[in-house]
């Protein structure tokens, strides 16, 4: 974790238009081929502190209906990870899942704030795109449907409904990720200016599988082959400042990419005037400092229609993907002795391989989500499982209140566990197709590591105190 100072000034912002909730459903839209209740303004307009008591919400280490999450600090500091199960998300059936990367020296702050903030940004902007979308349609697909009735031509049109279902959760995810980089840039509480996270996160909605993802968190998908064999595909790509059309971007904007000779596999964003703040991704939310020259928050966005090949679905941190591979994740989700300890399985696993290839580096942290597609988890009950995580909810959620109170200038650190280079594994071949806008993705090779050979340190050295930082800054893409 790095170590780096704002010297920017920040404004006050008590929500405005980006906390403001439109539910196309209190207008009877159909969701997911059913007339969802009527809902008031008041049901979407909850603070954090209610978050705890909605139902079906998860956000510390237990089980739901279809899901396990588990979560461990590494032997770097705080635990930065965070990670949320939100079952009956948006409608009964839906289920949203993400996990949170934090760095820098609030890096946490800002991974419990996108934790809480986004899937309620994110169900916003879907409602909202629903709404505006049967506003602009009903009228069109009355006439369509009066002048085309053969079933040929409906089946047409349901496929165009796909089309569109993908197209409008593609417009909300951009939509919640932007809002949600604008309200952590005008919290008057978090300080984002050189601190950030990722983000990994999903929407499950019948058979259908939207992905959103910024940083290097990742997400796999476990399905079997023709013999039952379990099988690793990935789903997400790990968005570091060395793939070609990031590291363009970057320099377009003036932005610098290179790597330590210490560490040489690991390239980072730097200031194009100064060696800071050295960030190891080339995506992420906050880093305010970079986000004038190249790193931004726009999320690569994917759909996949589900198969009942398909077994789950696991979203993980990098201090997961250093260690284990994309099929290793897979195959000890498959041979867990229950669903509900399938999670911890994996970052025990992970645990493991840390001591082992790298016994002289600090363990990273660790964020585990398994998703199992077919809605059901162990059939017992583990009632001393359940009792353990409450206590653990009770008290992780104190310990949030004062690492979010506690604002102590940080002092000038820096990780030395870089790894030797003969350690180094090879990296998988990579494969991804995206539009120009970065919007979508295609990603085929399965075993892709997230960052080898090194602990990742993802913000380096301290900004020095700039009496015109901000001045410098705000100059931007602009030739700053």
């Amino acid at each position: 974790m790095g170590i780096c100072l704002s010297t920017g000034n920040q404004c006050s912002c008590n929500g405005g238009a980006n906390g403001e909730r439109i539910s196309g459903s209190c207008l009877g839209i159909r969701v997911s081929g059913r007339i969802e209740r009527k809902r008031t303004f008041s049901d979407h307009t909850f603070s954090i502190q209610h978050l705890n008591s909605i139902p079906n919400r998860l956000v510390y280490n237990g089980k739901t209906r279809n899901s396990c999450i588990f979560t461990q600090q590494g032997r770097k500091g705080i635990n930065q990870d965070a990670m949320v199960v939100w079952e009956d998300f948006i409608s009964d059936g839906a289920i949203f899942c993400g996990v949170f990367d934090g760095h820098g020296p609030h890096g946490h702050v800002v991974a419990r704030k996108v934790r809480d903030v986004l899937p309620r940004k994110l169900e916003s902007s879907w409602e909202s795109s629903q709404l505006k979308h049967n506003r602009s349609d009903r009228t069109s697909c009355f006439r369509w449907s009066q002048k085309n009735s053969a079933d040929g031509e409906r089946h047409d049109m349901d496929g165009s409904q796909e089309d569109k279902s993908s197209s409008l959760w593609r417009k909300a995810f951009l939509k919640s990720y932007k809002a949600m980089d604008k309200e952590l840039k005008s919290h008057p509480k978090v300080d984002c200016f050189c601190s950030g996270c990722t983000a990994v996160t999903l929407v499950k909605q019948g058979s259908d599988l939207f992905v959103g993802s910024i940083g290097d968190s990742r997400a796999i998908l476990g399905s079997k082959d023709s013999s039952d064999s379990p099988v690793a595909t990935q789903l997400t790509v790990d968005l570091k400042p060395d793939l070609p059309r990031e590291a363009e971007r970057i320099k377009k904007c003036k932005g610098r990419v290179f790597a330590l000779q210490d560490e040489p596999e690991v390239p980072r964003v730097w200031l194009p005037f100064d060696n800071a703040p050295g960030l190891a991704m080339a995506r992420a939310f906050g880093d305010f400092c970079l986000k004038d020259y190249g790193v931004i928050s726009i999320p690569e966005f994917s759909h996949r229609v589900l198969t009942d090949n398909d077994l789950f679905v696991v979203l993980a941190s990098d201090g997961v993907w250093d260690v284990l591979s994309n099929q290793e994740v897979v195959e000890i989700v498959h041979s867990a002795p229950t669903r509900s300890s399938a999670a911890r399985m994996v970052v025990d696993s992970a645990a493991r391989e840390w001591k082992l290839k790298y016994p002289t580096s600090k363990m990273d942290d660790c964020a585990v989500v398994c998703l199992f597609l077919d809605g059901k988890m162990d059939s017992n009950s583990e009632n001393e499982e359940q009792s353990l995580a409450t206590l653990q909810t009770d008290e992780m959620y104190h310990t949030e209140n004062s690492d979010e109170e506690q604002r102590l200038e940080p002092s000038l650190q820096r990780n030395d566990t870089v790894r030797s280079s003969e350690e180094k594994e090879q990296i998988g071949g990579r494969c991804s197709q995206s539009k120009e806008n970065g919007e979508s993705i295609c990603a085929k090779d399965e075993n892709w590591l997230g960052l080898e050979g090194v602990t990742r340190v993802n913000s380096l050295i301290q900004l020095p105190r700039f009496s015109c930082t901000k001045n410098i800054v705000e100059e931007g893409c602009n030739g700053g």
